[in-house]
């Protein structure tokens, strides 16, 4: 794929980024198109856990399959887990290095770069043959933050670059949030500290979704909703929580449960299959509304 240099002025040039300070030259594989505006950076430990690479996966692929482009830096562990989620999903991701474009860092992710160049861009401020030093990453991770809205921090240890990645978001006015941890998990120490702070507590793509600013809420893709055949009858617990929702009056959550005779459990993992199936939604404070019939879409 075709190598090439474009500068603020040039068109293609990331719009976010653009509206940084001093915003450098790059190199690039690939493409950044209008779209991409509507992005959100996935970062985190290199040696994440089990636990880090599942949900890193899955909350990139949720939110690319909604329209979001993801933003991360082609690291082992959860950068990786989040371009791979992009991906798997048909969705767009960028990849930003802390090396020349033409070195292959980490070496197996050789061929995850090529797949990004092909749904996305693979991009950097440094030259081809430079070598990833460690004097690098804080400049490339400035880059990340201001190609984003909003930076995701899953798993992180207390000197973890990932949260020198949440602070410049910070500083550039991008919105910080963090997925919680274990607090006996190193790893960990990191989003649980951010959380304490005051960064936006994740537990699904919804909790991302309500923390961006407007208009770039409403760009965000509707939800894909089930064929008639999947939706829910209401004589199955997913029916009987469905009855008890609302167009246009949120519920909260522990309305639902006492309501519905429920164990709490089954109530949440219900509204979770109904969310899937594009026949609910959840609002911020645990309030949730129904998909209205209207909105469905085949499959």
């Amino acid at each position: 794929m075709k190598l090439r240099t474009i500068q603020t002025h040039h068109q293609g040039y990331p719009a976010l980024l653009r509206a940084v300070s001093s915003p450098p030259e790059l190199w690039i594989r690939g493409e950044v198109i209008e779209a991409d505006a509507l992005a959100v950076a996935i970062v985190g430990s290199r040696r994440a856990t089990p636990y880090g690479v599942e949900v890193a996966e899955g909350l990139a692929a949720d939110l690319a399959a909604r329209g979001v482009t993801i933003v991360s830096g082609l690291a082992r562990g959860v950068d990786t887990a989040a371009h791979r989620g992009a991906l798997t999903a048909g969705g767009r991701t960028i990849a930003v290095l802390g090396c020349g474009i033409d070195v292959a860092y980490p070496p197996e992710n050789t061929r995850l770069a090529a797949e990004i160049a092909g749904h996305g861009a693979v991009l950097t401020q440094f030259p081809p043959g430079t070598a990833p030093r460690a004097e690098h990453f804080p400049a490339r991770n400035r880059i990340l933050a201001g190609l984003a809205l909003g930076v995701v921090v899953v798993e992180a240890t207390e000197r973890s670059g990932a949260l020198i990645t949440a602070r410049l978001a910070g500083e550039l006015g991008r919105e910080v949030l963090a997925i919680p941890g274990r607090i006996t998990s190193e790893t960990s120490a990191g989003p649980n500290g951010l959380i304490a702070d005051g960064a936006k507590l994740v537990r699904s793509w919804t909790d991302v979704v309500q923390e961006l600013p407007e208009p770039w809420r409403r760009a965000v893709a509707a939800v894909p909703v089930a064929t008639d055949a999947e939706i829910p009858a209401l004589e199955t617990e997913e029916g009987t929580v469905l009855a008890m929702l609302r167009v246009d009056e949120p519920q909260h959550v522990e309305h639902l449960i006492a309501g519905s005779g429920l164990p709490a459990g089954r109530v949440v993992a219900s509204l979770a299959v109904l969310e899937i199936a594009g026949r609910a939604r959840q609002l911020a404070g645990q309030r949730w509304l129904a998909a209205p019939p209207a909105r469905a879409r085949k499959v």
